[in-house]
């Protein structure tokens, strides 16, 4: 069935940058809720029983997603990845470089501020956390196969794409390498959580949109130090060798 698309490995041994949400500063999110300390110690312990922030949590949070998913019972899937349809099972992406982690989760998320808040008038902002973690094991190599497979790049139509990630994953694959449909980069997208280790934190970045003026997204490493402007067109690659 992919007999021509499937055709090369790679014996994969880097780190990969994952970009997910999370705040530079934490907050306290029960301070309104109780009246004194004791309160406020108690709901931190009933939320951390379960749900404490450790290396094992960074690496298994997405394989969890399609044992959580509410889809069809809701409007729509919102966990639908690349490789996933966000049912059956979850896949852990990343990147080689913090620029295709910056281009792939501000085209998702300026996508999701214009459907959420399309009237909005002034800048909304948000705070990612990137995190790396090693990645070892045998990948299916996709790499220059979107040249002639375009559908691996599709921007937004995930098909093509949702359908060879089933059939890897059936097959007890540990993933692929892949070109990013942002830009130039490489992404790595994971169907196994035993294949990474050495979770750990990178950076912290936020993003700054104004939805109305639909514009430049603002990306900033540094507090109110400029690092990169995106620009998120619909497709930004060229697909020739």
């Amino acid at each position: 069935m992919y007999s021509k698309l499937l055709t090369d490995i790679v014996d994969f041994d880097e780190y990969l940058l994952r970009n997910i949400k999370g705040l530079r500063i934490s907050q306290d999110l029960f301070d309104d809720l109780g009246d004194d300390g004791d309160d406020y110690a108690i709901a931190h312990a009933a939320e951390n029983r379960d749900s404490v922030a450790t290396e094992e949590s960074l690496l298994s949070r997405p394989f969890d997603y399609g044992a959580a998913i509410a889809f069809p019972f809701i409007e729509a899937n919102w966990q639908r990845t690349r490789f996933s349809d966000g049912i059956r099972y979850g896949v852990w992406y990343g990147s080689l470089d913090l620029e295709t982690t910056i281009h792939e989760s501000a085209y998702h998320w300026r996508r999701f501020v214009l459907a959420s808040f399309p009237n909005e008038s002034t800048d909304i902002v948000a705070e990612r956390r990137v995190i790396k973690a090693k990645c070892h094991g045998i990948l299916v190599s996709l790499l220059g196969k979107e040249i002639e497979y375009h559908a691996l790049v599709d921007p937004d139509d995930y098909t093509f794409s949702n359908a060879l990630g089933s059939y890897l994953q059936r097959q007890g694959q540990n993933g692929v390498m892949y070109r990013s449909a942002r830009c130039s980069g490489t992404n790595g997208a994971i169907f196994k959580q035993s294949r990474l280790s050495d979770a750990r934190d990178h950076c912290f970045l936020t993003y700054i949109f104004n939805p109305l003026a639909n514009g430049a997204l603002r990306v900033e490493r540094e507090r109110g130090v400029l690092l990169q402007n995106i620009y998120c067109s619909p497709q930004k690659i060229s697909l020739t060798k």
